[in-house]
């Protein structure tokens, strides 16, 4: 598990999502787990890197997350990779399904944490994807902004 931010302990961060999609819009949700998923996240062991969200019937679920079995746990221990509900209000259950159906927006997981009450929580952008020329447009720019940050310091 990471530092804390924010009194916030962060379990995963999907990175990747930041330079795959243009983010526009970020929802927090709570998660329906099990207790030997809760512990397994409390020992900082889950990856959010290949999930995304996907709004199927009711609500919308949490796909191919992986939270490994807890080392302590016996045989009602979790499945690691099944389909975990997302708890937001119907409002915006109806405004993320909408944008995934009729805009083509994906609902990528950034960040997966422990708030400071010690509940899970979940980080969905609602996001646009990148071509490829964009990807390396924003290369381009960082690379450039680090350059520039370099010969500020040497010659100032």
């Amino acid at each position: 598990m990471t530092a804390k931010k924010d009194g916030r302990k962060v379990v995963s961060e999907n990175r990747r999502a930041r330079h795959d999609y243009y983010i526009e819009d970020v929802v927090e949700a709570g998660l329906v787990l099990t207790g030997t998923e809760v512990k397994a996240l409390r020992e900082g062991r889950a990856t959010i890197a290949e999930a995304y969200a996907s709004p199927e019937g009711d609500g919308i679920y949490l796909l191919n997350a992986n939270i490994p079995e807890y080392s302590a746990g016996n045989r009602e221990n979790h499945l690691p990779k099944r389909p975990r509900k997302l708890l937001l209000r119907a409002r915006e259950i109806a405004r993320l399904s909408q944008a995934v159906e009729r805009k083509g927006y994906t609902l990528a997981p950034l960040r997966l944490y422990f708030n400071e009450r010690g509940i899970a929580k979940i980080e969905i952008g609602l996001a646009l994807g990148k071509k490829g020329h964009d990807k390396r447009d924003a290369v381009k720019e960082r690379d450039w902004s680090r350059q520039k940050q370099r010969l500020l310091r040497d010659r100032g």
